[in-house]
């Protein structure tokens, strides 16, 4: 997930420096959001983990 993210930021700073500011505003939006989405992810992944068994 953040690899993606990743990828859309290389994707948004390319495209702002050519000049295409719809796709880089877009390509930021979609990075940022898999961002949060694969932060959350992790944050549950860590917090489960370290449950007790059961």
């Amino acid at each position: 997930m953040l690899n993606w993210a990743l990828v859309f930021l290389v994707v948004a700073i390319i495209a702002g420096l050519l000049g295409f500011s719809g796709v880089a505003g877009t390509a930021s939006s979609i990075a940022w959001i898999l961002f949060v989405v694969g932060l959350v992810l992790a944050l549950i992944f860590f917090l489960r983990g370290r449950t007790p068994p059961m």
